[in-house]
């Protein structure tokens, strides 16, 4: 007994000591490594690209600029998926990255699209363009503000969404081409409505599920029992939503099921699952004891499961973010007239620099947001992680259905933020039951309204005991609701700037 008290007491005093000598080595490797990444874009981007290509220096730099997109993608978006698994830990922080970026560049290859609407899904009007290069620079501008944009936001510790920063530089450098009158106000209005319908539905939708968890499991007196009984039922939802979500989102850009077909996919990946996992959670609470944390370790393989389809469906959807202007530009300067259609071909090497862009700047530096995103927002178990994993991808399966444009990013993080305030809700009202319940004994024994400290360290743990308890962190809170509120109109500033710029430069 003692000698696994000094173990632990050990891996205590180790393990932060290893993680912030891991950081460090990373910090400083990372950066080199970065820049060799994208030297390897610019021979890749060189060998693929034909000589006879109109403008082909600039569809290479475009090439570069995407690679440091991806890069930008992968430290900043990723984190939203793997941050609550690491936080709950189901997975070390080393197997989250190897997981989420096998399931990203796999997503973003097999199932990234043939096709991407070109100028970021109508937000603006493209103005008629001078010549193809004049085209070419709108879009390089657009991808290059977009990227700098998420990179100082990654530097500051904020989770953006990146289909936001990309709309965002398009907006700008559309704006300064065009004027204002080429804005589609409608779509703008859209956006700015899922700054605050994102994240409430997500926490929303995870709190209601923390809560649903709570009373069919953790509160009940024989656990286990409860756990036999409703834990095959969670595993069977996750997986019903999740394949209607990949069916939808997943291979949204291959393949197009009807509502009914996602429906039956739906429910019978449900019931296989309810199948399956009933035998299997049977034999593991066989093992177990009626206590909170092992019971909670039930819904590990779960969470380990969604995490990763999360990551294979950003992989495929967001890819557009790092490579759809740049399969513009390639469009643009192989037309004839400089002109794009409304949609256009992806080509294989520019989902390549995507899907490999996006891994490599998760590994080289995701992990400082995926803390953020799984511990130091609120602090995260299986459970709690299981319900944000669940709830991002069943609020983006309701949002769609009803028509409603929203962010993966802020979804995931209001299902953060959800449970979070839903564990310093029942915390608090916990704390103030039982003070109630203590000073009535105190006073019926003294029969005498209240006592006067004694001393001032009495008089000060009284005070401590009197104040709410905050589970949630609200200096991340206010720092990442700034970081939204702002990404399309910095994005767009920085945009329309470095468009003047590129147009002085090169015309």
């Amino acid at each position: 007994m003692t000698d696994n008290r000094v173990n632990k007491d050990l891996d205590r005093m180790v393990r932060p000591l290893d993680e912030a000598v891991t950081a460090r080595a990373r910090a400083v490797a990372a950066p080199g490594l970065a820049v060799l990444f994208l030297f390897a874009v610019v021979l890749f981007a060189n060998a693929v690209v034909q000589d006879d290509v109109p403008l082909r220096l600039f569809v290479i730099a475009a090439g570069v600029i995407g690679g440091y997109m991806a890069l930008n993608i992968g430290a900043n978006d990723v984190a939203n998926n793997m941050g609550p698994a690491v936080g709950g830990r189901a997975l070390t922080l080393t197997a989250a990255l190897i997981i989420a970026a096998l399931c990203e560049a796999a997503g973003a290859i097999l199932a990234g699209g043939d096709v991407v609407n070109t100028v970021s899904k109508g937000i603006i009007s493209p103005p008629k363009a001078e010549s193809s290069l004049d085209f070419v620079l709108m879009m390089m501008a657009a991808l290059l503000s977009a990227a700098m944009w998420i990179h100082l936001a990654t530097y500051l510790n904020a989770p953006v969404s990146t289909t936001h920063s990309i709309v965002g530089g398009v907006l700008g450098a559309g704006v300064t081409a065009g004027g204002l009158s080429i804005v589609h106000w409608d779509t703008m209005s859209a956006i700015a409505a899922s700054w605050v319908i994102s994240p409430v539905l997500g926490g929303l939708m995870a709190a209601a599920l923390l809560a649903l968890i709570k009373w069919t499991v953790l509160y009940k007196e024989d656990r286990v029992a409860a756990a036999r009984r409703w834990v095959p039922f969670f595993i069977a939802l996750m997986v019903g939503i999740f394949s209607a979500y990949m069916a939808l989102k997943g291979f949204s850009r291959v393949w197009k099921p009807t509502p009914g077909m996602v429906a039956l996919i739906s429910l019978a990946s449900a019931i296989i699952a309810w199948a399956i996992s009933m035998p299997w959670i049977a034999m593991r609470a066989q093992q177990i004891e009626n206590k909170r944390k092992q019971v909670t370790a039930l819904f590990d393989l779960p969470l380990i499961l969604s995490a990763g389809l999360l990551s294979f469906a950003h992989g495929a959807n967001d890819v557009a973010n790092a490579v759809g202007p740049l399969a513009a530009i390639v469009s643009a300067t192989s037309s004839s007239d400089g002109i794009i259609a409304a949609s256009v071909g992806i080509p294989l090497w520019v989902l390549v620099i995507g899907a490999v862009g996006i891994a490599a700047g998760l590994a080289l530096f995701g992990p400082k947001l995926i803390q953020t995103v799984g511990k130091k927002i609120t602090r995260m178990d299986m459970v709690r992680a299981y319900c944000v994993a669940l709830s991002a991808g069943a609020t983006v399966l309701v949002a769609s259905a009803m028509g409603m444009p929203v962010s993966s990013t802020h979804i995931a993080i209001g299902g953060v933020f959800g449970v979070g305030f839903l564990r310093e809700f029942l915390v608090n009202r916990n704390i103030t039951r039982a003070r109630l319940i203590g000073t009535e004994k105190k006073q019926k024994a003294a029969n005498w309204p209240g006592k006067l400290n004694k001393t001032p360290e009495q008089a000060l743990k009284r005070a401590a005991k009197r104040e709410k308890r905050r589970l949630v962190r609200r200096r991340h809170m206010y720092s990442i609701a700034a970081a939204w509120v702002v990404t399309v109109p910095a994005a767009g500033l920085l945009s329309g700037v470095i468009y003047l710029c590129f147009r002085a430069a090169f015309l």
